[in-house]
Protein backbone atom coordinates (compact mmCIF):
# COMPACT_ATOMS: atom_id res chain seq x y z
CA UNK A 1 0.00 0.00 0.00
CA UNK A 2 1.15 3.33 -1.00
CA UNK A 3 0.54 6.16 1.70
CA UNK A 4 0.38 9.84 -0.48
CA UNK A 5 0.26 12.67 2.20
CA UNK A 6 -1.26 15.93 1.21
CA UNK A 7 -3.19 14.02 -1.01
CA UNK A 8 -6.15 16.69 -2.00
CA UNK A 9 -3.12 18.90 -2.76
CA UNK A 10 -2.88 19.80 -6.32
CA UNK A 11 -0.20 16.90 -7.17
CA UNK A 12 -1.17 14.73 -4.36
CA UNK A 13 -4.53 14.39 -5.82
CA UNK A 14 -3.46 13.66 -9.31
CA UNK A 15 -0.85 11.20 -7.78
CA UNK A 16 -3.52 9.27 -5.89
CA UNK A 17 -5.35 9.70 -9.12
CA UNK A 18 -3.10 7.86 -11.49
CA UNK A 19 -1.81 5.31 -8.62
CA UNK A 20 -6.06 4.08 -8.14
CA UNK A 21 -5.55 3.91 -12.39
CA UNK A 22 -3.43 1.55 -12.37
CA UNK A 23 -4.41 -0.85 -9.84
CA UNK A 24 -2.61 0.37 -6.74
CA UNK A 25 -3.89 0.42 -2.85
CA UNK A 26 -3.28 4.18 -2.00
CA UNK A 27 -4.11 5.76 1.47
CA UNK A 28 -4.17 9.20 1.59
CA UNK A 29 -4.70 11.94 4.12
CA UNK A 30 -4.84 15.90 4.55
CA UNK A 31 -5.29 18.70 6.89
CA UNK A 32 -7.30 20.97 4.80
CA UNK A 33 -5.75 23.85 5.78
CA UNK A 34 -6.89 27.30 4.75
CA UNK A 35 -3.82 28.65 3.25
CA UNK A 36 -6.04 28.47 -0.39
CA UNK A 37 -9.77 27.58 -0.98
CA UNK A 38 -10.72 24.47 0.91
CA UNK A 39 -13.43 23.80 -1.36
CA UNK A 40 -11.39 23.21 -4.34
CA UNK A 41 -9.71 20.63 -2.24
CA UNK A 42 -12.72 18.74 -0.91
CA UNK A 43 -13.83 18.94 -5.03
CA UNK A 44 -10.06 17.04 -5.48
CA UNK A 45 -10.87 14.52 -3.27
CA UNK A 46 -14.40 13.85 -3.84
CA UNK A 47 -13.12 13.02 -7.76
CA UNK A 48 -11.50 9.74 -6.37
CA UNK A 49 -13.38 9.48 -2.76
CA UNK A 50 -15.20 6.24 -3.69
CA UNK A 51 -12.97 4.75 -6.18
CA UNK A 52 -11.68 0.95 -5.23
CA UNK A 53 -8.50 0.88 -3.13
CA UNK A 54 -8.37 4.37 -2.09
CA UNK A 55 -8.79 5.48 2.01
CA UNK A 56 -8.81 9.20 3.15
CA UNK A 57 -7.89 10.54 6.78
CA UNK A 58 -8.25 14.20 7.61
CA UNK A 59 -5.37 14.60 9.76
CA UNK A 60 -2.08 16.86 10.01
CA UNK A 61 0.85 16.23 9.78
CA UNK A 62 1.99 17.52 12.81
CA UNK A 63 -0.23 14.98 14.90
CA UNK A 64 2.26 12.43 15.90
CA UNK A 65 -0.09 10.07 17.37
CA UNK A 66 -2.18 9.92 14.57
CA UNK A 67 0.90 9.33 11.94
CA UNK A 68 1.82 6.24 14.21
CA UNK A 69 -1.69 5.06 14.61
CA UNK A 70 -2.08 5.11 10.29
CA UNK A 71 0.93 3.37 9.92
CA UNK A 72 -0.63 0.70 12.37
CA UNK A 73 -3.75 0.34 10.64
CA UNK A 74 -2.37 -0.42 6.89
CA UNK A 75 0.35 -1.84 5.38
CA UNK A 76 2.23 0.85 4.20
CA UNK A 77 5.21 -0.31 2.05
CA UNK A 78 5.74 3.40 0.45
CA UNK A 79 5.70 6.85 1.25
CA UNK A 80 5.02 9.40 -0.94
CA UNK A 81 5.24 12.60 1.32
CA UNK A 82 3.78 15.88 -0.47
CA UNK A 83 2.29 17.46 2.28
CA UNK A 84 3.86 20.92 3.03
CA UNK A 85 3.56 24.74 4.06
CA UNK A 86 3.65 26.02 -0.09
CA UNK A 87 3.87 29.50 -1.74
CA UNK A 88 7.33 31.02 -2.10
CA UNK A 89 5.91 34.68 -0.82
CA UNK A 90 3.91 33.62 1.84
CA UNK A 91 7.48 32.60 3.10
CA UNK A 92 8.74 36.13 3.46
CA UNK A 93 5.58 37.01 5.76
CA UNK A 94 4.78 33.47 7.81
CA UNK A 95 7.66 31.71 8.02
CA UNK A 96 6.30 29.84 11.42
CA UNK A 97 4.03 27.89 9.46
CA UNK A 98 6.71 26.56 6.97
CA UNK A 99 8.77 25.44 10.32
CA UNK A 100 5.73 23.67 11.62
CA UNK A 101 4.72 21.84 8.32
CA UNK A 102 8.14 21.74 6.19
CA UNK A 103 10.43 21.26 9.20
CA UNK A 104 8.54 19.14 12.19
CA UNK A 105 6.06 17.74 9.87
CA UNK A 106 8.57 16.25 7.64
CA UNK A 107 10.69 14.68 10.75
CA UNK A 108 7.32 13.03 12.06
CA UNK A 109 6.69 11.26 8.93
CA UNK A 110 10.40 10.31 8.03
CA UNK A 111 10.32 8.92 11.40
CA UNK A 112 7.29 6.63 10.88
CA UNK A 113 8.33 5.53 7.66
CA UNK A 114 11.81 4.87 9.66
CA UNK A 115 10.43 3.13 12.19
CA UNK A 116 7.96 0.82 9.50
CA UNK A 117 10.85 -0.19 7.50
CA UNK A 118 8.94 1.06 4.77
CA UNK A 119 10.95 0.06 0.77
CA UNK A 120 10.92 3.87 -0.30
CA UNK A 121 10.50 7.14 0.68
CA UNK A 122 10.00 9.59 -2.13
CA UNK A 123 9.43 13.56 -1.06
CA UNK A 124 8.64 16.73 -2.71
CA UNK A 125 11.49 19.22 -2.73
CA UNK A 126 11.48 22.21 -4.89
CA UNK A 127 13.51 24.20 -7.54
CA UNK A 128 13.50 27.20 -4.80
CA UNK A 129 16.85 25.04 -3.57
CA UNK A 130 18.63 26.31 -5.89
CA UNK A 131 18.49 30.17 -5.42
CA UNK A 132 19.59 32.64 -8.02
CA UNK A 133 22.82 30.22 -8.99
CA UNK A 134 24.46 31.03 -12.15
CA UNK A 135 24.68 27.68 -13.12
CA UNK A 136 22.04 27.25 -16.13
CA UNK A 137 20.59 24.91 -16.27
CA UNK A 138 20.62 23.65 -12.64
CA UNK A 139 22.44 20.45 -12.31
CA UNK A 140 22.03 18.22 -9.16
CA UNK A 141 25.30 18.01 -8.26
CA UNK A 142 25.36 22.37 -8.01
CA UNK A 143 25.90 23.45 -4.82
CA UNK A 144 22.19 24.42 -3.57
CA UNK A 145 22.90 25.92 -0.02
CA UNK A 146 22.58 29.46 -1.05
CA UNK A 147 18.26 29.42 -1.29
CA UNK A 148 16.88 32.93 -1.06
CA UNK A 149 13.24 32.54 0.39
CA UNK A 150 12.19 30.11 3.60
CA UNK A 151 10.11 28.07 1.42
CA UNK A 152 13.64 27.35 -0.03
CA UNK A 153 15.38 26.76 3.40
CA UNK A 154 13.02 24.51 4.44
CA UNK A 155 13.01 22.56 1.19
CA UNK A 156 16.54 22.23 1.57
CA UNK A 157 16.55 20.97 5.50
CA UNK A 158 14.66 18.07 4.21
CA UNK A 159 17.09 16.77 1.47
CA UNK A 160 19.36 17.00 4.24
CA UNK A 161 17.19 15.21 6.81
CA UNK A 162 16.57 12.95 4.37
CA UNK A 163 20.44 12.21 3.63
CA UNK A 164 20.68 11.75 7.19
CA UNK A 165 18.10 8.93 7.55
CA UNK A 166 19.68 7.16 4.75
CA UNK A 167 23.22 7.07 5.98
CA UNK A 168 22.24 6.25 9.47
CA UNK A 169 18.99 3.92 9.25
CA UNK A 170 19.42 2.12 5.43
CA UNK A 171 15.91 3.72 4.40
CA UNK A 172 15.81 4.21 1.02
CA UNK A 173 15.18 7.85 0.15
CA UNK A 174 14.16 9.82 -3.10
CA UNK A 175 13.88 13.81 -3.64
CA UNK A 176 11.95 15.59 -6.41
CA UNK A 177 12.81 19.01 -6.99
CA UNK A 178 9.86 20.13 -8.98
CA UNK A 179 9.76 23.07 -11.18
CA UNK A 180 6.55 25.17 -11.66
CA UNK A 181 3.96 22.78 -11.63
CA UNK A 182 0.72 23.90 -13.92
CA UNK A 183 -2.41 22.37 -14.99
CA UNK A 184 -6.21 22.02 -13.85
CA UNK A 185 -7.09 21.63 -10.38
CA UNK A 186 -3.71 23.85 -9.76
CA UNK A 187 -3.82 25.86 -6.76
CA UNK A 188 -5.44 29.44 -6.87
CA UNK A 189 -2.16 30.99 -5.82
CA UNK A 190 -0.39 30.55 -8.51
CA UNK A 191 0.55 32.72 -11.80
CA UNK A 192 -1.64 30.79 -14.49
CA UNK A 193 -5.12 30.58 -12.54
CA UNK A 194 -4.64 34.41 -10.87
CA UNK A 195 -3.99 35.53 -14.62
CA UNK A 196 -6.98 33.61 -15.81
CA UNK A 197 -9.38 34.83 -13.47
CA UNK A 198 -8.12 38.10 -13.76
CA UNK A 199 -8.24 38.42 -17.97
CA UNK A 200 -11.74 36.77 -18.10
CA UNK A 201 -12.93 39.38 -15.81
CA UNK A 202 -11.04 42.57 -17.10
CA UNK A 203 -8.97 42.97 -14.68
CA UNK A 204 -5.13 44.29 -15.15
CA UNK A 205 -2.46 41.48 -14.14
CA UNK A 206 0.37 42.03 -12.42
CA UNK A 207 3.49 40.96 -14.18
CA UNK A 208 6.67 41.04 -11.90
CA UNK A 209 9.87 40.88 -13.03
CA UNK A 210 8.20 43.12 -16.29
CA UNK A 211 7.68 39.46 -17.62
CA UNK A 212 10.99 38.61 -18.53
CA UNK A 213 11.51 36.11 -15.74
CA UNK A 214 12.48 32.36 -17.29
CA UNK A 215 10.46 29.64 -15.60
CA UNK A 216 10.46 25.51 -16.61
CA UNK A 217 6.55 25.02 -16.95
CA UNK A 218 5.68 21.64 -16.26
CA UNK A 219 2.85 20.43 -17.14
CA UNK A 220 1.06 18.25 -14.06
CA UNK A 221 0.73 14.74 -16.51
CA UNK A 222 4.51 15.05 -16.65
CA UNK A 223 5.40 15.30 -13.18
CA UNK A 224 3.13 12.71 -11.85
CA UNK A 225 4.57 10.12 -14.95
CA UNK A 226 8.12 11.06 -13.11
CA UNK A 227 6.92 10.89 -9.42
CA UNK A 228 5.31 7.29 -10.12
CA UNK A 229 8.50 6.83 -11.90
CA UNK A 230 10.33 7.21 -8.37
CA UNK A 231 8.09 5.41 -6.14
CA UNK A 232 8.37 1.87 -8.27
CA UNK A 233 12.23 2.57 -8.35
CA UNK A 234 13.73 2.81 -5.12
CA UNK A 235 17.08 4.09 -4.35
CA UNK A 236 19.13 4.47 -1.55
CA UNK A 237 19.96 7.97 -1.29
CA UNK A 238 18.79 10.00 -4.73
CA UNK A 239 17.91 13.77 -5.60
CA UNK A 240 16.32 14.85 -8.78
CA UNK A 241 15.66 17.50 -10.91
CA UNK A 242 11.55 16.62 -12.37
CA UNK A 243 10.55 19.29 -14.93
CA UNK A 244 10.41 20.28 -18.56
CA UNK A 245 13.07 19.80 -21.22
CA UNK A 246 12.34 24.05 -21.54
CA UNK A 247 12.63 27.38 -19.86
CA UNK A 248 9.86 29.80 -21.00
CA UNK A 249 9.84 33.57 -20.67
CA UNK A 250 6.87 34.63 -18.01
CA UNK A 251 5.34 36.56 -21.08
CA UNK A 252 5.90 33.92 -23.45
CA UNK A 253 3.58 31.93 -20.86
CA UNK A 254 0.85 34.51 -20.67
CA UNK A 255 0.74 35.35 -24.98
CA UNK A 256 -0.27 31.07 -24.56
CA UNK A 257 -2.79 31.79 -21.68
CA UNK A 258 -4.36 35.07 -24.16
CA UNK A 259 -4.52 32.76 -27.31
CA UNK A 260 -6.13 29.93 -25.34
CA UNK A 261 -8.92 32.80 -23.90
CA UNK A 262 -9.32 35.04 -27.06
CA UNK A 263 -8.72 37.93 -24.84
CA UNK A 264 -5.64 39.95 -24.64
CA UNK A 265 -4.30 40.75 -20.95
CA UNK A 266 -3.75 44.28 -19.78
CA UNK A 267 -0.61 44.09 -18.14
CA UNK A 268 0.80 45.86 -14.90
CA UNK A 269 4.67 45.12 -15.11
CA UNK A 270 6.16 45.42 -11.75
CA UNK A 271 9.93 45.09 -10.68
CA UNK A 272 10.65 41.52 -9.67
CA UNK A 273 9.44 40.79 -6.07
CA UNK A 274 12.03 39.61 -2.91
CA UNK A 275 12.43 35.68 -2.68
CA UNK A 276 11.70 35.45 -6.66
CA UNK A 277 13.85 33.52 -8.95
CA UNK A 278 15.59 35.27 -11.88
CA UNK A 279 15.26 31.97 -13.74
CA UNK A 280 14.45 28.29 -13.07
CA UNK A 281 15.29 25.89 -15.45
CA UNK A 282 16.05 21.76 -14.98
CA UNK A 283 18.41 19.59 -15.93
CA UNK A 284 16.90 16.78 -16.62
CA UNK A 285 19.50 14.38 -17.85
CA UNK A 286 19.55 11.95 -14.59
CA UNK A 287 15.74 11.07 -14.31
CA UNK A 288 15.96 10.73 -18.24
CA UNK A 289 19.01 8.20 -17.95
CA UNK A 290 17.68 6.88 -15.16
CA UNK A 291 14.17 6.02 -15.13
CA UNK A 292 13.12 7.01 -18.45
CA UNK A 293 11.44 9.81 -17.77
CA UNK A 294 9.77 11.51 -20.72
CA UNK A 295 8.24 15.16 -20.51
CA UNK A 296 5.56 15.25 -23.80
CA UNK A 297 3.50 18.44 -23.09
CA UNK A 298 3.92 21.70 -24.08
CA UNK A 299 2.78 25.08 -22.79
CA UNK A 300 0.40 25.54 -25.77
CA UNK A 301 -1.19 22.28 -24.97
CA UNK A 302 -0.75 22.70 -21.04
CA UNK A 303 -2.44 25.92 -20.55
CA UNK A 304 -5.32 24.78 -23.18
CA UNK A 305 -5.95 21.95 -21.17
CA UNK A 306 -5.77 24.35 -17.72
CA UNK A 307 -8.24 26.57 -19.38
CA UNK A 308 -10.80 24.11 -20.37
CA UNK A 309 -10.86 22.90 -16.38
CA UNK A 310 -11.30 26.20 -15.29
CA UNK A 311 -14.18 27.28 -17.09
CA UNK A 312 -15.70 24.23 -16.87
CA UNK A 313 -14.97 23.80 -13.01
CA UNK A 314 -16.09 27.11 -12.26
CA UNK A 315 -19.05 27.24 -14.86
CA UNK A 316 -20.16 23.76 -12.58
CA UNK A 317 -19.81 25.93 -9.02
CA UNK A 318 -21.80 28.64 -10.83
Amino acid sequence: MILVTGAAGFIGFHLCAKLLERGDRVVGFDNFNDYYDVRLKRDRIKQIAGRSGFNFREMDLCDRRALQDLFAEYPISRVCHLAAQVGVRYSLHNPFAYQKSNLEGFLNIIECARDHAVGNFVYASSSSVYGNTRQIPFSETDRADTPISYYGATKRSNELTAYTYSRLYNLPVTGLRFFTVYGPWMRPDMALFIFTQKILAGEPIDVYGHGKMKRNFTYIDDIIQGVALALDHAKPCAIYNIGSDRTEDLAAYIEALERCLGKQAVRNDLPQQAGDMTETWADIESIKTDYGYRPTTGIASGVKQFVEWYKSYYAGRG
